[in-house]
């Protein structure tokens, strides 16, 4: 049985899966989208989502947490001094994933797009307030 047993195995060995996160993590942050298939896309959310997190606190053992768990330094930095501003004072959601209408060839499996969130979304005025202007 699987009780609280959280993530998706992938088709993979613990190392080989943590290595792929990684990988995925430091190339959707290098990038800022990337294209891969719908589960892969939703395990990278829930790391990239937590690296950014934890960015966002600013300090240096948070940046060392970053470091260690991305093993990528460009992409380390980047998340420390680019992305961790900008989302921060957005609370959470900093990623979205776009299903396409691409299926790949060998085994026919969805294929999507994982992206940063560029922008907080402003709220749109009330329909009152519209109305009287």
């Amino acid at each position: 049985m699987r009780h609280l047993k959280k993530g998706r195995k992938l088709g993979r060995t613990m190392s080989h899966r943590l290595a792929t996160l990684r990988s995925l993590a430091a190339s959707l942050v290098e990038h800022e989208a990337i294209t891969t298939t719908v589960p892969k896309a939703k395990e990278a959310r829930r790391y990239v989502e937590r690296l950014i997190t934890l960015a966002r606190r600013g300090s240096l053992a948070s940046r060392r947490l970053v470091a260690s768990r991305l093993a990528n330094e460009p992409a380390a930095k980047k998340i420390c001094e680019v992305l961790a501003p900008r989302y921060a004072t957005r609370p959470g959601g900093y990623t979205r994933i776009i299903k396409l209408a691409k299926f790949r060839v060998g085994d026919a499996s969805q294929l999507c797009r994982l992206e940063l969130v560029d922008k907080v979304v402003k709220e749109k005025p009330k329909k009152k307030e519209a109305q009287k202007k």
